[in-house]
């Protein structure tokens, strides 16, 4: 009768454990999942603006050096210093590009260990 007893009892342990161990395995993958598509929709959304804001800079890139070609007397010239000053902001941002990168870290790992 013991023995029954502690059977049932080593059978019962293991379905609870089982039932455990699959409900774990539903809930990290529920959470996977939507830890994946809040990042894929972020995504998404940066994408869009980034391609809205690069065309609109595109246009106004354009429009200003056609406007200085027009003060310097070449076009050309007008494109040049446009695109110097692309480049001066290039480097401006290397060489601060430690100070940006700490602030995105710390967002998007609040962003990623909120959800777990």
């Amino acid at each position: 009768m013991a023995f029954e007893e502690m059977e049932r009892n080593l059978s019962d342990a293991e379905v609870t454990a089982r039932a455990y161990i699959d409900n774990s395995l539903r809930y990290y993958k529920l959470k996977v999942f939507k830890l994946m598509m809040r990042s894929i929709g972020a995504l998404i959304k940066m994408a869009s603006v980034s391609i809205l804001l690069v065309l609109a800079l595109s246009c106004f890139s354009v429009g200003a050096a056609l406007g200085i070609g027009v003060l310097v007397g070449s076009n050309a010239m007008g494109f040049v210093l446009v695109g110097s000053g692309y480049v001066l902001v290039g480097i401006l941002l290397y060489f601060i590009r430690d100070r940006v990168d700490k602030p995105l870290l710390k967002k998007f790992s609040e962003f990623y260990f909120e959800e777990l």
